[in-house]
């Protein structure tokens, strides 16, 4: 899939304002299109007829669009921009022109040409972004561009297919969901496997699947002979039987139910495989947390980086920090390298493979699909990941948040959030925030 965003442009106008005067501003308009990291579709022309626009729009409709930009160049009534709107299958967005106040004549009236269409089509429940400024307003042409983003995103989902390995564990009931709703919602593909299942389609690959990985993995971490070798080698196994899964059957994500049956049905961990899978950008959640495994695809298509599913473990108000934690599957691009990068061992089951190294410094989002209060939400956050020793063993970062760290924790559990959170390096809320809207996600900031 291509990394630019797919737009279709229409441009529509009424032939009794200034065409000339539109005909300029459209040009201007489409020049910045063309400037902007998108790929177009249409033509930077002016419809001023019902028969002209539904004739381009025919066109527009077979060309697997991410968004519909219509371009409102100057006032039009609401009856083309409803019949435009209403069945396309994909978000919309209108942007009109300001113009300057001359005490002459209204050239454009172009913003009350989308007012009178939004109106219209609330009156039908449909929702239209918009923007509002001149074709060379740098807001305008960012705004666009995150939408144009956002909206790609939210066509990733509904080409998505995902797996569940296994149930969530008993009492976590922060990793259920219904998948009627997920696809429903979000337009993703669930399949389920039975984890035994799994576990037995694993035994019965041959031992060399654990070759290639291991070599990955010798390079990465200098103490990986010291491992327990059986162990090793089987969460290699299970990271390889993942690989393939992905690869064949075409999963973007997988949640898998990691303990306690790694560890008592096949003697290892599933820790490290799913290290291996965030590295590869295939999320993996533990604990089967499929709104984990999607809520770390969405931070990571608005990133362009892989993503950690993680959990906060601790809260110092004294010094004003947290810590992200989870058990030693954090991508490796997330390890700090002046300290140790190496392979350990569960804290709890003493059995390999897990990664282990404290996360390096930079700025950091934080963002989850939240079920709590009974209602799909985007939860999100932003702060700093500061240079600090590992605070506990497997993966882990102290933190900074953009709130005092105990506002934090209040505001975490008054919303009743799941204690997963995905985590990627970079500020990346403007854009999911546009996802939010574009999936009607009411958003739950956290650390504003």
């Amino acid at each position: 899939m291509s990394n630019k965003a797919k737009v279709g442009v229409l441009a529509l106008g009424r032939n009794t304002f200034d065409v000339p005067y539109a005909q300029e501003m459209l040009q201007q308009a489409w020049h910045s299109l063309a400037l902007m990291d998108l790929e177009l579709v249409g033509e930077p022309e002016l419809q001023f007829d019902a028969e002209s626009a539904l004739k381009a729009l025919a066109a527009l409709k077979q060309a697997d669009l991410d968004l519909l930009l219509i371009l409102q160049v100057t006032f039009t009534d609401a009856s083309l921009t409803t019949e435009v709107i209403r069945d396309f299958p994909v978000p919309t967005a209108m942007w009109s022109f300001p113009e300057a106040r001359t005490g002459g004549r209204l050239r454009l009236n172009s913003f009350c040409g989308v007012n009178l269409a939004c109106h219209a089509l609330s009156r039908e429940g449909i929702k239209v972004q918009t923007i509002h400024g001149a074709p060379d307003d740098a807001s305008a042409i960012n705004e666009l561009q995150q939408l144009a983003q956002a909206a790609a995103i939210v066509r990733r989902f509904k080409q998505t297919k995902v797996m569940v390995i296994g149930e969530h564990p008993l009492g976590f009931d922060a990793c259920n969901y219904n998948q009627q709703q997920l696809e429903q919602h979000f337009g993703v593909q669930v399949a389920r496997q039975p984890v035994l299942s799994f576990i037995d389609e694993v035994k019965a690959l041959p031992d060399s699947v654990a070759d290639a990985p291991y070599a990955r993995r010798a390079k990465d971490f200098p103490n990986l002979g010291e491992m327990d070798q059986d162990a090793t080698r089987k969460t290699l196994k299970v990271y390889s039987a993942l690989q393939a899964k992905a690869l064949r059957e075409g999963y973007s994500g997988i949640a898998v139910r990691c303990w306690p049956d790694f560890f008592t049905d096949y003697g290892c961990a599933a820790c490290g495989a799913l290290a291996l899978m965030n590295e590869d950008k295939v999320p993996c959640g533990c604990e089967a947390d499929m709104f984990g495994v999607l809520s770390s695809l969405m931070a990571q298509w608005a990133s362009g980086n892989a993503a950690f599913n993680t959990d906060l473990v601790d809260i110092d108000p004294q010094n004003n920090s947290v810590v992200f934690w989870h058990c030693g599957q954090a991508p490796i691009e997330m390890a700090d390298r002046d300290g140790p990068v190496q392979a350990t061992i569960h804290s709890n089951r003493k059995l390999p493979l897990l990664s282990e190294f404290a996360l390096k410094p930079g700025r950091i989002t934080l963002c989850r699909i939240t079920q709590g209060e009974g209602k799909l939400r985007l939860m999100l956050a932003g702060g700093e990941m500061i240079k600090a020793p590992l605070a506990f063993s497997g993966t882990a970062g102290t933190a900074r948040l953009d709130v005092d760290a105990d506002v934090y924790r209040k505001r975490l559990i008054d919303a009743g959030m799941e204690h997963h959170t995905s985590l990627v390096y970079g500020e990346h809320r403007p854009l999911l925030r546009k996802v939010a809207q574009l999936l009607n996600l009411e958003v739950v900031e956290l650390s504003e």
